[in-house]
């Protein structure tokens, strides 16, 4: 049984220290632009979904008064039209190093990572085999899986360590002249592992084959430079660190030069070459513009756009450096408040080599998910025994992230009474 005066002791501590973090904290003075949520003393769950913007209301209203309920259909050539583009822009431009021109907000993820695997799956007929971890996000899986059966490819699996991620050795590995396409998370959703993206990539040039970049982990959180690190795809959703609302559209990169060369199988009117020419044959669009199929979801597009902004004031590098001293702060309080009590720390160490959370485990941390619920305290259990603290940057403090640590401690030691 811990004592309670080092309890004590060590609360006072690792709250005083997150007290002075936050007011060194260049970036703090954003934490005030997101709707209180009554009865929540701790958020760690923005890797999931992020937190709603607090004009979101009213910029909602003002969307149905006169966006859509003035305006009408006119606001299609007004503004709708090219906003999957336009939008697509300020993400590449904010969040990852990508010129103009080669990022669209379309469809969920799902959905855009079929169309892009499916492109470069069909892209060389001389090459048979698809790489995708075997540890992945069961969509990214799934999806492998279905479109090796629908066109008679085989899906090589990597199995890399589950704390350390996905290396470059472990694709060396795996790849070889028959590799169409290689498919990974930047950031594991596990264990927040960071993948080395520009020498993945590069090992995956070398073999000649494609190279598609699950980046849900790492949008609005890591710093990317995916033009100069040769990336020829990537997929990202826009409701964890950009804040687009539950359901918000998914994000698709593609690089110039594999645009009007790769084909997406979904061929709808909005990706055709002339939109409302509604001829005889389906004639594929030569820009990004092509990756859309069907009618853009415009409404699921405007929580997002004040969540770029904040991101345009703060900058990613900034943002980056934010989230490093929460993942920091949290693992420190990882080992003075919950390895005494058999917790284990299931990211790595080395921030590094992390992304924007911290994944710890304890057998019993499914019923303590379930007690901190109740209390307020809302971190993510990921099967079959982990917590994931996920501290969006811009919408998290330092204090908070003590407040949920210590919470797990009390729930875990109180379970265990």
């Amino acid at each position: 049984m811990t004592d309670p005066r080092d309890s004590a002791r060590l609360e006072t501590a690792l709250l005083e220290e997150a007290r002075a973090l936050d007011a060194a904290d260049p970036l703090r003075r954003h934490l005030d632009a997101f709707a209180d949520a009554p009865g929540v003393d701790a958020y760690l769950d923005g890797n999931s979904l992020g937190r709603p913007l607090r004009d979101i209301p009213e910029k909602l209203a003002a969307f149905v008064r006169d966006d859509w309920g003035t305006r009408l259909i006119r606001s299609w050539d007004e503004q709708w039209m090219a906003l999957p583009m336009e939008l697509g822009d300020r993400i590449g431009a904010l969040t990852l190093g990508a010129a103009a021109g080669q990022t669209v907000v379309a469809d969920s993820t799902s959905v855009l990572i079929y169309k892009l695997m499916r492109a470069a799956a069909t892209a060389d007929a001389t090459r048979t085999e698809l790489v995708i971890e075997a540890g992945n996000f069961p969509t990214d899986r799934f999806l492998a899986a279905g479109v090796a059966a629908e066109t008679g490819m085989t899906v090589r699996w990597i199995e890399p360590d589950p704390v350390r991620g996905v290396q470059i050795a472990d694709v060396r590995d795996t790849i070889s002249e028959r590799t169409a396409l290689v498919s990974l998370s930047h950031v594991d959703y596990r264990s927040g592992a960071l993948a080395d993206m520009p020498g993945i990539t590069a090992a995956v040039h070398e073999a000649g084959a494609l190279m598609m970049w699950d980046l849900c982990h790492s949008a609005g959180v890591i710093p990317m430079q995916l033009d100069a690190w040769g990336v020829d795809m990537a997929v990202g959703c826009t409701y964890k660190y950009l804040n687009g609302g539950p359901g918000s559209p998914a994000f698709a990169y593609l690089r110039h030069d594999h645009q009007g060369v790769l084909r997406q199988p979904i061929q709808g009117w909005w990706s055709a070459a002339d939109i409302f020419a509604m001829g005889p044959e389906y004639v594929p669009a030569g820009d990004i513009r092509q990756l859309l199929s069907g009618t853009p979801p415009i409404t699921s597009m405007l929580a997002m756009q004040g969540m770029l902004d904040l991101l345009e004031l703060s900058t990613i590098e900034g943002v980056r450096e934010k989230s490093v001293s929460l993942t920091d702060l949290a693992v420190r309080a990882y080992d003075a408040a919950l390895a005494p009590l058999g917790v284990r720390l299931l990211s790595p160490r080395d921030s590094a080599l992390r992304g924007g959370h911290v994944t710890i485990g304890h057998p019993d941390f499914r019923a303590v998910t379930q007690r901190l619920w109740a209390q307020g305290i809302i971190p993510d259990f990921r099967f079959p025994d982990g917590i994931r603290l996920g501290l969006s940057p811009l919408s998290t403090s330092h204090v908070e992230t003590i407040t949920g640590v210590l919470a797990v401690r009390d729930a875990l030691e109180s379970h265990e009474r």
